[in-house]
């Protein structure tokens, strides 16, 4: 419907319904499809304005109307969106994202456990996929292991060289 403006705030524009006493609220979004950061660089008192009834809430035992001019052309007053389909899509636009990068993500691996089934490092038997007489596979143990790993086999045939000596001695 075509009404006047009737006042200017920081926040939008009260504009006055006509055929009744009660005005509405054009907020700064729904003023254009274009940001607006002051209200009044796009109405003055008194203005001629076309506008649309977008929602009406009681609280206080007032009625608030929330109108847009947004989806009414302003040179005809013809609804641009005639079924809401832009003011749904404004609805999700304002809904608040959840940030979780503060929350930690913690992988539960398994790597010091034996698989009982194929008797594989790394998983355990109900996660198992080997088939009997199939390939098994498991994890590749990174280059300090195979070092430490390499040192432990050196120091178990330095023991076992020592031990077989010691037995020829005995003998």
């Amino acid at each position: 419907f075509s009404s006047q403006v009737a006042t200017v705030t920081e926040y939008g524009a009260f504009i006055k319904i006509p055929g009744c006493r009660k005005q509405g609220l054009v907020h700064k979004t729904h003023m254009s499809a274009c940001r607006v950061d002051k209200p009044s660089e796009i109405v003055d008192v008194g203005d001629k304005v076309w506008v649309k009834l977008i929602g009406k809430e009681m609280k206080d035992d007032k009625l608030k109307l929330s109108l847009s001019m947004k989806v009414v052309n302003q040179g005809t007053g013809k609804d641009l969106d005639p079924n809401n389909v832009s003011l749904d899509q404004d609805e999700r636009k304002k809904r608040m994202f959840r940030d979780y990068t503060s929350q930690k993500i913690t992988l539960e691996a398994v790597l010091n456990t034996v698989c009982k089934k194929c008797g594989c490092k790394g998983h355990f038997a109900k996660e198992c996929f080997v088939q009997p007489g199939g390939t098994k596979y498991s994890l590749i143990p990174e280059e300090e292991e195979e070092e430490v790993a390499a040192a432990g086999r050196e120091r178990d045939k330095k023991t076992s060289l020592a031990d077989e000596s010691s037995k020829k001695r005995k003998k």
